[in-house]
C-alpha cells in the first residue's frame, strides 16, 4: 500500500471542473463573481477611454494656443490615459481567453501586466510633468488666461464622467484601479489649470501654472508607485494579504485531527482575485489520507478563501518532517 498521496490535479481544476469537492463548488461562485466583476470592469474602461480620447484633442489645440504647461500636461496626460486605458481594456480581452498547453493558466496575469505598466507609466508621466515646469519657471512662458480656462473647463467637466464610470467599479481590481488614477490625474490636471487661469486672468502671475503642474504630478507619482508595487508583488509571486504561511499552519494543525505537521507552504496570487497555496501535510499514525487531504482543502477554502490549492498528504512515519528545500 502506497503511503503518500499527492492531489496534482488542482491546477488543472481552474479550467475543469469545480463541482466535486467542497473546496471547488466554493471556487466556482467565487471565480463566477470574479468574472461579472471583470466584465464590468472592462466596460467601464472602453468607456472611460473614448471620453478621454475625444477630447485630447481638443487640450493639445488648447495647449498650444493658450501656451499653457497645464493644459499640455494635462493633454499628454490625456493620451497617456487613452493608451492605457486601451492597455487595460486589452489586458481584460486577453484575460478570457482559455489555457493551452503552453499557458496552464491562461492569461489571467495579463491585466496584473497592464497594471503593472500603467504604474510605470504614471511614474514616467509625473516625472515628466516636473522637468517641464522646471524649465517654464527658469524661462517664463507668456500663457493666454482666457483659452486656458475655457478648455480646462470643458476636460473637467469630461473627466468627471470617466472618473464617475471608473469609480463605480471594483476597488480591488489592480487594473480598473490604475485606470481609474489615470483619469483622476486627469481631473486633478483640469483644476489646476482652471486654477491657474484664474490666477493669470486676475494677478497676471504666470508661474502659477507650472507650480501647480507640479502639485498634480506629485500625487500622480504617488498613485504610480503604489499601483506598480501593488501589482509588481503579485507579479513576482509575493505572498498574497491575510495569507500568512505561519498563520495557515497554526490553524490546520489546530482545526483538523490527524495533521501532525504542515511543511512547504508557498502561497501567491494568479490575480488579486484568485490566490494559490501549495502544501505539505504530515498525517498522523492511523490518518485516512485521503479524508484528511480533503478536510484540509476545505478548510483552506472557508477560513481563508483559497480554492485553489494543490495538497500533498504523506504518512508521518513514511517521511520525516522538514522545512523547505526551496
Amino acid at each position: 500500500m502506497n503511503d503518500h498521496t499527492h492531489d496534482s490535479s488542482d491546477h488543472d481544476h481552474e479550467h475543469g471542473d469545480h463541482g466535486h469537492s467542497h473546496g471547488h463548488s466554493h471556487g466556482h461562485s467565487h471565480s463566477h463573481d470574479a468574472d461579472m466583476t471583470t466584465a464590468d470592469s472592462r466596460r467601464r474602461v472602453a468607456l472611460a477611454a473614448m471620453l478621454t480620447a475625444a477630447f485630447m484633442g481638443a487640450e493639445i489645440a488648447g495647449g498650444v494656443i493658450s501656451g499653457s504647461l497645464a493644459l499640455l500636461a494635462d493633454a499628454a496626460h490625456m493620451l497617456t490615459d487613452a493608451g492605457s486605458l486601451a492597455l487595460a481594456w486589452v489586458g481584460y480581452k486577453l484575460a478570457e481567453r482559455p489555457a493551452d498547453p503552453q499557458r496552464s493558466y491562461g492569461f489571467a496575469r495579463m491585466k496584473i501586466l497592464a497594471a503593472f505598466t500603467n504604474g510605470i507609466l504614471l511614474v514616467l508621466l509625473s516625472l515628466w510633468i516636473v522637468w517641464e515646469a522646471i524649465q517654464r519657471l527658469l524661462q517664463p512662458v507668456e500663457v493666454m488666461g482666457d483659452v486656458l480656462m475655457a478648455v480646462a473647463v470643458g476636460g473637467l467637466l469630461v473627466n468627471i464622467i470617466a472618473f464617475a464610470i471608473l469609480h463605480g467599479g471594483s476597488k480591488e481590481d489592480l487594473n480598473l484601479q490604475g485606470a481609474l488614477w489615470h483619469v483622476l490625474g486627469d481631473l486633478l490636471g483640469s483644476v489646476a489649470a482652471i486654477g491657474a487661469a484664474i490666477i493669470i486672468m486676475t494677478t497676471g502671475w504666470m508661474a502659477a501654472d507650472p507650480i501647480l503642474s507640479v502639485l498634480v504630478a506629485i500625487l500622480v507619482l504617488v498613485a504610480g508607485v503604489r499601483i506598480a508595487r501593488q501589482s509588481g508583488h503579485i507579479l513576482l509571486e509575493g505572498t498574497p494579504d491575510g495569507l500568512s504561511p505561519a498563520e495557515i499552519r497554526a490553524d490546520l494543525v489546530a482545526e483538523i485531527p490527524g495533521v501532525a505537521e504542515i511543511t512547504h507552504i508557498h502561497a501567491w496570487a494568479l490575480t488579486e482575485h484568485k490566490p494559490l497555496i501549495t502544501l505539505e501535510v504530515s498525517a498522523a499514525p492511523g490518518t485516512d489520507l485521503d479524508l484528511l487531504r480533503q478536510q484540509v482543502k476545505a478548510r483552506l477554502a472557508d477560513r481563508f478563501d483559497v480554492s485553489h490549492a494543490t495538497v500533498e498528504v504523506v504518512s508521518a512515519a513514511a517521511e520525516p518532517s522538514g522545512q523547505c528545500s526551496h
